[in-house]
């Protein structure tokens, strides 16, 4: 059995232009980074014959899907995007630079600002593989986020896959997990 990671296209939503944000400027930024158009280009699936293609509901891995596969594609909402909560909900404006580090900084220690946490995104990546295994199928495409794409890795080697190493997926590349019979 074969699966196949694929992180969305480079989005082009740039970073603000504003030195300083707030902590609803930063969600308001992150809105629009969801809503971006992506830059699409050429991705080398390999000679596998992809069977099903799943994928994040999220309009820039839609995109991506929808340039790279021509069958149905069926949207998992469990591929989502991993999105931490702003910490801070003042006025305070912070360089953008520092609101990922306090962001993932958050999210690590599980503060109680997270909606999700950790465990709940191991537990999301599992479950998305519990239901796409259950289907039994051979080669199947996934296309997701950088963020869950790491979780997912983990749980396909957890689950005796092979596949190579990635510390943050590069956009439109394909990263192949095999498990033999």
């Amino acid at each position: 059995m074969k699966i196949g990671l694929v992180r969305h296209f480079k989005v082009t939503r740039g970073f603000p232009k504003e030195k300083l944000l707030s902590a609803r400027e930063l969600d308001r930024w992150l809105d629009e980074y969801d809503l971006s158009d992506v830059e699409i280009a050429p991705v080398d699936l390999g000679d596998t014959q992809w069977k099903r293609c799943y994928v994040s509901p999220l309009s820039r891995a839609r995109t991506t899907a929808e340039t790279i596969y021509s069958g149905e594609l069926i949207e998992l909402e469990g591929l989502r995007e991993v999105r931490p909560d702003p910490i801070l909900q003042s006025d305070v404006r912070l360089p953008f630079l520092v609101w990922p580090i306090l962001l993932r900084l958050a999210w690590f220690i599980n503060h109680n600002s997270q909606t999700e946490g950790q465990a709940d995104v191991e537990k999301r990546a599992s479950d998305v593989l519990d239901e796409i295994l259950a289907r039994d199928e051979q080669e199947v495409l996934i296309v997701s986020h950088g963020g869950i794409m790491m979780f997912l890795r983990k749980e396909l080697l957890r689950r005796g896959f092979s596949g190579p190493k990635f510390g943050y997926a590069e956009n439109g590349t394909l990263y192949t997990f095999e498990k033999k019979p």
